[in-house]
């Protein structure tokens, strides 16, 4: 009886030894195809790295007084960069990552006979932006709720996706930017608005500006090419991809 309980056990812990090393090996392809590296998080960031950079933290919905805030014209040359929009008046234009809508509803007008999609996470943002949107009279802006891995835009349905700040927050930037590429039209365009890394002067937290060529290295990565450096705003870059021939 002795001897058969240790073989019994043997064999446990054999399977047990089989098991685990099964689940180590899945374990490490995970991390081996993942495009994702972690480590300790610093001031505002998440931790998570992608291609050298690490994720910054998301700016909550209570920023919503910061983003209207009266000097931002005078700040970021706002309508600067809503002069060279790449739009016509029958556009489509995604804004994703809206916030309270400052730049929906500035490029709305401009869009007479297309429209904006504003796209956010947060509902208390699709809330306000709805409720701006009636209060303002803009029959052609819609809110969709998306998702820190896509923006649940159509397919082949969009001119224009602009972020304006945010690309540096996507939690899921690569998979983020499959999804857009798909919802863009054939000669669909992606605009990133980013704070300027590369100038120490720009009084931002580190983890929320970017430089030129780390968001070339990001986009390249991911299907894009850079059409136009616009370097006309105040703080920002204004970046115009279109999907790599």
């Amino acid at each position: 009886m002795e001897i058969m309980i240790r073989i019994g056990l043997t064999h446990l812990l054999i399977l047990f030894s089989l098991i685990g090393i099964g689940c180590q090996a899945q374990q490490g392809s995970t991390a081996e195809d993942s495009p994702y590296t972690y480590k300790t998080p610093d001031r505002d960031g998440t931790g998570k790295v992608y291609l050298g950079r690490e994720i910054s933290h998301i700016m909550g919905f209570h920023g919503k007084d910061w983003l209207e805030r009266e000097t931002r014209e005078q700040e970021e040359s706002i309508s600067l960069a809503l002069e060279n929009l790449p739009i016509t008046p029958e556009s489509v234009v995604a804004d994703i990552g809206a916030g309270s809508g400052y730049y929906t509803f500035r490029i709305a007008p401009l869009v007479p006979q297309g429209k904006v999609l504003a796209v956010e996470i947060q509902d208390e943002a699709i809330d306000y932006i709805n409720e701006q949107a009636q209060a303002l009279g803009f029959d052609n802006v819609k809110t969709i709720k998306g998702d820190d891995a896509s923006p649940n835009l159509p397919e082949n349905s969009t001119d224009l996706v602009i972020m304006v700040d945010v690309y540096h927050e996507l939690f899921h930037p690569q998979e983020m930017l499959e999804e857009i590429k798909a919802a863009l039209k054939p000669n669909g365009k992606l605009l990133l608005i980013e704070y300027r890394g590369e100038d120490p002067q720009v009084a931002i937290k580190p983890l929320h500006k970017m430089t030129v060529e780390q968001i070339e290295k990001e986009l390249s990565a991911n299907g894009f090419e850079l059409t136009q450096n616009g370097q006309f705003m105040r703080i920002q870059h204004f970046l115009v991809f279109e999907k790599a021939k």
